[in-house]
């Protein structure tokens, strides 16, 4: 059975998709990218602030789901300039506490609302949650 979650601390989506869908244990989240849910607005102009904001959406996806970090199992990166990995990386690093998931990190021409990041996650969950 597929449950989909909806995070309210989270921006609300800008298109026809979930924040996440729960099927088989797993969770899929959808990419968030840096946009303050408080302001509509993108959390600065630079990949550090973004990626910050990234992962507070994440967090908040996370826990809609009865998820945590340590129950990340695979993350996939999108940047728009490979030149922010460094900085991106430093952010990232501080939402894992127990081992790191595997990673995707790609580089892509263009993203919704000019961000620099993209973040989305794969996660093990219990079926009921959601």
């Amino acid at each position: 059975m597929k449950v989909t979650v909806t995070a309210t601390d989270a921006p609300a989506a800008i298109g026809p998709y979930s924040h996440a869908v729960i099927h088989n244990g797993l969770l899929l989240t959808s990419g968030q990218i840096g946009i303050d849910p408080s302001t509509g607005r993108m959390a600065g102009p630079d990949a550090a602030g973004q990626t910050r904001q990234c992962m507070r959406n994440l967090d908040a996806v996370l826990r809609a789901a009865g998820a945590t970090w340590d129950d990340v199992l695979k993350a996939t990166i999108y940047l728009a300039d490979m030149a922010d990995f460094t900085a991106v990386n430093e952010e990232y690093k501080n939402y894992f506490m127990s081992g790191y998931p595997a990673r995707c990190c790609v580089a892509t021409a263009a993203m919704a609302q000019n961000a620099k990041v993209e973040i989305e996650l794969l996660a093990a969950v219990s079926p009921r949650k959601g």
